[in-house]
């Protein structure tokens, strides 16, 4: 069991936990509790999948009202992507430090920190004025620091509480709410700038929903998630857990630091590979997410469907329209993923990371197609902007579920804050701000017009394209390790 405080404890063998311990076939005395275990597990997963809807509803309230925030502060397109630069330097930098805290810590503790951290952080940017913008560029990298401490985290819990099959099906359903909690918080921000006229009010929404998870958590999760073995599952009888120790055959873990585990990690191809396959797809999704509503209105200018902004709030229909479809991809392609390697993996040992790879594949020949039509039909590049993000979305699970079951369990936390910071490092920390800056470059070399900042933006949009190409090759090399690197973590 988990320590109730914050006193640090060796990793023992109670740690191993996750894709190693369901291999192991349960006897028939398998110990029940009075309020019946199934229930309560389902119950913790559920306040786990409501706070990360608040947690990406919170990450992506800024790009829903990006035109407003640009009007107000003044930003250029560089400052602009600077913007959500920040929070992600500040979220991908603070996750190793929460993967080491939730390895050797109470998680429990650490979770209900980061609710309340990132939900106050977020309260207090709503009443920033536009005097103070640096302020506000400093908020949203505290919010980070508070996001970090719950992605390191709760996949971890997940991954204790539910066996090999459902493990990954709850893992789905956790990691739907990601595309789930981005559009509605495009939806949140356009919505409330609406009503309101004043876009401060798409930043007051969400602490409230925090404070609602953060008492759910404190009330229906308990202080103690046991963090299962292979061995202590098969030597479990009648709700007793023995010491491993104890029985013949059964060796303790090693204690091992943190660089030793992060050795470790370096070592295996499946997680260095599927990690630099995962950075290019949050290179992708950070660049669609910061600025596709941005890019879909100056193609309508250009088209002349609709006029320049010269209000304080602009229309905020692409926010609106973009964040449905991210919505509705994002749900449809986590559970087409999670059923399409479900199913193959019974045919192919490799199936996961060849999924992976066919859908980056196909997610980049979208993207660039609705880029190359987005000055003559807006139709067309919404419909292929959809499918791109669909198949994007199809790898959210899939990809955890291989470091889960490629990572021996003691070391699934520290392994989940590496990708986090190697993905948001290499990825969605510097391609919106990547993207604004290749489009400054290319507006300051011609005379200023509604037609050349469209171009500016098209021409930056491609780089992701070629990224997308790259993330599939990278899922294409995980194949090649993730059978012998699956046996390792067994053993």
């Amino acid at each position: 069991h988990e320590n109730t405080d914050l006193q640090p404890q060796p990793p023992p063998e109670e740690q191993n936990y996750g894709a190693t311990a369901t291999h192991v076939r349960q006897g028939p005395f398998v110990p029940v509790s009075r309020n019946d275990p199934a229930k309560r597990d389902y119950l913790i997963a559920a306040v786990l999948c409501y706070a990360n809807l608040i947690n990406f509803m919170d990450w992506f309230i800024v790009p829903g009202i990006l035109l407003d925030l640009q009007k107000s502060f003044e930003l250029s397109d560089g400052d602009t992507g600077l913007l959500q630069t920040v929070f992600i330097l500040c979220y991908m930098l603070a996750a190793p430090i929460f993967g080491y805290l939730g390895d050797r810590y109470n998680r429990k503790i650490i979770l209900g920190a980061g609710i309340f951290f990132w939900s106050g952080v977020t309260l207090g940017s709503s009443f920033i004025s536009e005097l103070y913008y640096w302020i506000f560029f400093l908020s949203r990298g505290l919010v980070g620091i508070g996001t970090a401490s719950y992605s390191t985290i709760a996949p971890t819990i997940i991954a204790d509480l539910f066996e090999e099959g459902r493990r990954t099906t709850m893992l789905s359903i956790f990691y739907i709410f990601i595309p789930v909690g981005s559009g509605l918080g495009y939806v949140l921000a356009a919505g409330m700038a609406d009503v309101t006229g004043d876009w401060h009010w798409a930043f007051r929404i969400t602490p409230c929903m925090g404070g609602l998870a953060l008492v759910l958590l404190i009330l229906l999760v308990p202080r103690r998630i046991q963090r299962r073995t292979a061995a202590h599952r098969a030597l479990s009888i009648s709700g007793t857990i023995r010491v491993a120790a104890e029985k013949p055959g059964v060796q303790r873990t090693a204690k091992t630091t943190w660089c030793q585990d992060v050795i470790s990690l370096a070592k295996n191809w499946s997680f260095v590979w599927s990690s630099l396959g995962l950075t290019a797809m949050a290179f992708v999704t950070g660049a669609l997410g910061m600025w596709v509503p941005l890019f879909l209105y100056r193609a309508q200018v250009v088209q002349g469907i609709v006029s320049p902004c010269l209000q304080e709030s602009c229309n905020s229909s692409n926010s609106l329209i973009f964040g449905g479809i991210t919505i509705g991809t994002g749900i449809l392609g986590v559970i087409t993923g999670a059923e399409a390697a479900r199913r193959l993996r019974k045919i192919n040992n490799k199936a996961d990371p060849l999924i992976c790879a066919t859908s980056m594949f196909v997610s980049a020949l979208c993207l660039y197609i609705a880029l190359m039509v987005a000055q003559t039909n807006i139709l067309s590049t919404f419909i292929f902007i959809a499918f791109g993000e669909l198949f994007l979305s199809v790898n959210w699970a899939v990809v955890t579920d291989i470091l889960l079951y490629v990572v021996t369990p003691r070391r699934q936390s520290t392994a989940i804050a590496l990708q986090i910071l190697v993905s948001h490092l290499l990825g969605d920390a510097g391609s919106p701000y990547l993207i604004g800056i290749i489009s400054n470059a290319i507006q300051a070399k011609n005379a200023y017009s509604f037609q050349w900042s469209f171009w500016s933006m098209q021409y930056s949009f491609i780089v992701c394209a070629f990224v997308g190409v790259f993330g599939g090759g990278f899922f294409l090399l995980t194949s090649f390790y993730i059978e012998e690197d699956r046996k390792e973590a067994e053993r």
